[in-house]
């Protein structure tokens, strides 16, 4: 076997449990969607879709703030210090309740934030229905996103994905009873799949919990709490890596939801009101794809970590370009089954009997060749930037996504789909997304070629 073959091999042993992972968290968010908009219709599926912008939008930097361990972890679990791995998990947790409680408030205010974007006033309450029902799972969430983190640091990636599976069964039954009303509960729509989501999470986390503990997943690597967990100096340390990983993050996620708002603002340009159904139809497609190559991006963060902190540089390098080979040939399959079946995917997410839904169904399909066009540039930049976070190099991608997403992306798509300029309307959104990815794609490889692993000085 050839030390590419192998590095593959320890690559795809890493990822694919992470993979399947990830797309069962995208794949609650689709059955989410595939129960609301499959029997309450495009109407509650655009409240779904507004209401997720925000609330995904704001939690998504708490999630970033609590990445900020994969470094430390990484690396201290390369050079065989458990001590540091578990003092970044408790310094995480500690992250995590803060943010959590931050996020929690901001998702308050979505009706005016919606409101406020343009959306139409039943779309924003709805929305923020969905949001106020699952406040409650912020702190609990990121707290799983912790530890998650913590286990995937030291290659141990198999109990997420078994938290994952518990999960879905979980969600599906959490929005049979409140979506539709069973149980002696009443039906509550948007904002019982929004319990549900709530629900869902708070199990998560005790469930990942419950087998760390009882399985002694932490043993090798732990320490008692002490004040060193809630030592400004230490959190200061994960801040430093989770706040540009965050920004990064951010910046990419609120650039998509940029465009998700506006597609509500194009019911003149589409002639349906449910443009922004269609949108978040085809985006949570891309999202499932988008698992795949995440997936090798976590795998990427942790074995480059773990070789940067064993002093090995030169393996380091060559896992990071067998990594970004692997995130684009996986996106390269996803391109072509959206090109196969693209009149087939959205009716999944839309009863073609209703008024509404076959206008929906041809929207989204219209756009599904263009989300084809940019899959692979998704992979390669989401793998690389997994690899930066390995070498504990976080604050480049925050740069790179700004350039790419906001003075690129946004302007572009905006001259694209609106009627003061080409007017194209979702196709002008999604073309605008494909000049943004592909730039951005351009210049994570172009950092890694100059200044990838093999240059990095270990950072513990």
């Amino acid at each position: 076997m050839t030390t590419r073959e192998s590095e593959i091999r320890s690559i795809t042993r890493l990822a694919l449990p992470v993979v399947f992972t990830q797309l069962g968290v995208v794949g609650m968010q689709i059955v989410d969607m595939v129960m609301i908009g499959g029997v309450l219709g495009p109407g509650a599926l655009s409240q779904v879709v507004a209401g997720s912008t925000w609330a995904f939008g704001v939690l998504i930097v708490g999630i970033g703030v609590v990445m900020g361990i994969d470094p430390i972890v990484a690396q201290a679990h390369g050079a065989g210090k458990g001590d540091r791995a578990g003092l970044a998990l408790q310094q995480g947790v500690v992250l995590a309740v803060a943010a959590g409680a931050v996020v929690s408030v901001a998702w308050w205010f979505a009706e005016p934030v919606l409101l406020a974007a343009g959306q139409d006033p039943e779309v924003a309450a709805g929305g923020a229905d969905y949001c106020r029902a699952q406040a409650f799972s912020t702190v609990p969430f990121l707290i799983f996103m912790t530890m998650r983190h913590y286990l995937q640091g030291r290659t141990l990636v198999r109990p997420a994905l078994l938290v994952i599976v518990l999960a879905n069964l979980a969600n599906v039954f959490f929005n049979w009873v409140f979506i539709y009303g069973h149980l002696g509960v009443p039906s509550l729509g948007v904002a019982g799949a929004g319990i549900a989501t709530g629900l869902t999470r708070v199990f998560m986390m005790l469930a990942l919990l419950g087998m760390i503990v009882t399985a002694g997943l932490h043993r090798e690597a732990w320490v008692p709490w002490s004040r060193a967990s809630f030592e400004l100096r230490g959190l200061g340390a994960v801040l430093s890596n989770g706040i540009p990983v965050a920004l990064h993050i951010g910046l990419e996620i609120w650039a998509f939801n940029f465009t998700t708002l506006w597609a509500g603002q194009l019911g003149a340009v589409d002639d349906t009101s449910h443009g922004i159904a269609a949108h978040g139809i085809v985006l949570k497609m891309c999202a499932f794809t988008f698992m795949m190559p995440l997936g090798i991006s976590v795998a990427a963060s942790t074995r480059v970590g773990n070789l940067v902190g064993a002093g090995d540089l030169d393996g380091a390098q060559r896992s990071a370009w067998t990594s970004i080979g692997l995130g684009g040939f996986v996106m390269m399959c996803a391109s072509a089954a959206f090109l196969l079946f693209r009149e087939q995917l959205p009716a999944i997410f839309i009863d073609v009997d209703d008024l509404s839904g076959p206008a929906v169904i041809a929207l989204a399909a219209g756009i599904l060749p263009i989300a084809a066009a940019f899959q692979v540039s998704d992979g390669l930049q989401v793998v690389a930037c997994g690899v930066l976070r390995g070498m504990g190099t976080t604050r480049p991608a925050a740069v790179i996504n700004f350039v790419g997403y906001y003075l690129l992306m946004l302007p572009l798509t905006a001259w694209l789909a609106f009627d003061w300029g080409l007017g194209l309307g979702l196709r002008g959104i999604w073309w605008g997304l494909t000049a943004g990815l592909v730039s951005v794609a351009v210049l994570f490889v172009a950092w890694i070629a100059v200044r990838g692993p093999s240059k990095a000085a270990r950072r513990m």
